[in-house]
């Protein structure tokens, strides 16, 4: 997409998560001049309760055929990993229609086609922020997904199949019984095979993130917390990101990066599509044993994380309002689908108990580029891949901010579209 505005001296970024914080690095590498403001404080969204998989293995758009045969499962199932309410909520009901519509294996494919290059070079851009200077770390592991019955891995194996046709790069062992139990010590018994993922990471979440925020403050930046954003003014010299506090910040560009709520200030920009609350849950537990790399069940759709010594365990999408309360009954059947398949867990220990919202959109594509305005863009929309690509994305929007050039791999991804 071609842009006409010259190169910006500074850019105010508005979110503080992993998104929004590596656009101002990668932009502060470019040598832009750099202001961040959220309204909490960095990592205080969906930033920091997450999994923290850094799988570019398996990232893919959610829209496809078993989802929404899982979907149309789970709507009668109050235990389901998909909670959605039953009320009337016209713009709800509409975002999940145009959903299902996508979940077609051609819609699947062609997403899938898109996803591509910027899941090649994910872990890369993790890579060079470490070299310049973030301290946290990213730790080398396989995933592995693991099965009380062998056959309930035909989903997942053909899942695998699908990705490899499309050009993911995707390498998968099997291993069955104790074997599997030796890779995964904290597997219990009740697990007949695991299909391990190579070739992944997983991190902690929130520690990372603060991390990067402090290295992008290090770097000059100038980053107001605990403020709203009101709205972006634009004339002739510039933009004005207007705050509730007496602090509006002038600007050459803008960066909206907020994750669920990006519409609120990119609707005027031109971008029509809408980005929904898919609320993910977590909490933390101890452990007899380390653990020794990320276990999946797909089942269950519950994620496992090592995670400061003991386990963090996550999962479900539930559409409710972002500002809902935690649902305690959430919680309680994330706990009851691990409890039998995990061992060596003091379940007496949950804490850190969390919710967090997922910025999902109908076809299952980030928005990431310019608007209708060539000085306003926006970065979101990731679903549940926002750690994993996150760093790649402020890379790639940077070359973009800074360039006046779209890079390839965000081609597909037009906030316009």
């Amino acid at each position: 997409m071609a842009m006409s505005s010259p190169s910006p001296h500074r850019v105010v970024v508005i979110g503080a998560g992993m998104v929004g914080l590596s656009t101002a690095w990668f932009l502060q590498e470019r040598g832009v001049e750099v202001t961040v403001i959220d309204r909490e404080g960095v990592a205080a969204g969906s930033s920091w309760g997450n999994a923290g998989w850094l799988s570019p293995g398996l990232a893919a758009p959610l829209p496809e055929p078993a989802v929404l045969r899982y979907g149309l499962k789970a709507l009668l199932d109050p235990s389901a990993a998909l909670y959605v309410p039953f009320k009337f909520d016209p713009k709800l009901w509409g975002f999940l229609s145009s959903f299902a519509m996508n979940c077609t294996l051609k819609q699947w494919k062609r997403a899938m086609g898109a996803y591509l290059e910027i899941n090649r070079l994910a872990l890369d851009a993790f890579d060079q922020l470490g070299h310049g200077g973030v301290a946290a770390q990213t730790i080398s592991a396989p995933i592995n997904a693991a099965y009380e019955h062998a056959e309930q891995a035909n989903e997942m194996r053909h899942e695998f199949e699908l990705l490899a046709e499309a050009g993911q790069l995707v390498e998968v062992t099997e291993i069955s019984g104790a074997d599997a139990r030796r890779v995964a010590p904290n597997l219990s018994d009740r697990i007949e095979l695991v299909l391990q993922l190579l070739g992944q990471r997983y991190l902690d979440p929130g520690a990372f993130v603060n991390s990067l925020g402090d290295s992008v403050a290090a770097r000059g930046a100038d980053v107001r917390l605990g403020g709203s954003v009101r709205g972006i003014d634009a004339d002739a010299t510039g933009l004005t990101v207007i705050t509730d506090r007496d602090d509006s910040v002038r600007g050459d560009a803008v960066v909206v990066a907020t994750g669920a709520s990006l519409g609120d200030l990119a609707s005027r920009f031109g971008v029509r599509t809408r980005v929904q609350a898919g609320r993910g849950y977590s909490f933390s537990v101890a452990t007899q044993e380390p653990v020794p790399s990320p276990i999946y069940f797909p089942v269950a759709r519950a994620a496992c994380t090592p995670y400061r010594g003991g386990l963090r365990v996550g999962g479900t999408m539930e559409f409710r309002s972002q500002d809902a309360p935690i649902s305690q009954k959430r919680v309680n059947a994330l706990i009851k689908a691990t409890k039998p398949v995990l061992s060596g867990i003091d379940w007496d220990s949950v804490s850190d108990t969390w919710v967090g919202s997922r910025p999902v959109t109908v076809d299952g594509l980030p928005l990431i580029g310019a608007t209708s305005s060539p000085r306003v863009f926006v970065a979101g929309g990731h679903g549940m891949w926002g750690i994993t690509l996150g760093p790649i994305t402020g890379r790639l929007l940077a070359e973009q901010i800074v360039s006046s050039r779209q890079p390839s791999a965000l081609s597909a991804f037009g906030p316009l579209r």
